[in-house]
């Protein structure tokens, strides 16, 4: 069964910093690309950073140099790293496969259940 399972949300402040989690089952993470992405209260759902097959990353560039994704192979699962978290990173955050284009995965991936992170003084 393919199943993304996803934890690591919270409040924080500005200037805090979260580590969030999403452990696959069903398919090994190092062999898909694996992206995050995030959907702020009435906005869309927009890509944040990707991390594919051959460990290349990318991310969105308002979070550039604050955020870091990465794999543990051994424990299956996809890490972002959210550091100098701005209030306007408020949103719930999903890990999904492919990377790309929400629309993407929605037709042929699977995604997480999401989970809610809001950066708050």
């Amino acid at each position: 069964q393919v199943q993304l399972n996803q934890s690591g949300g919270g409040l924080v402040q500005p200037g805090g910093s979260l580590r969030l989690s999403c452990a696959a089952s069903g398919f090994t993470v190092d062999d898909y690309h694996i992206g995050w992405f995030r959907q702020a209260p009435g906005k869309e759902r927009e890509g944040v950073s990707c991390i594919k097959r051959d460990g290349t990353t990318s991310y969105e560039d308002s979070v550039k140099g604050r955020f870091t994704i990465s794999r543990d192979k051994a424990k299956n699962t996809v890490y972002l790293q959210l550091n100098s978290l701005k209030p306007e990173d408020t949103a719930i955050y999903y890990c999904a496969t492919p990377c790309g284009k929400w629309e993407e995965i929605r037709a042929n991936g699977y995604w997480g259940q999401g989970t809610q992170v809001t950066v708050s003084a």
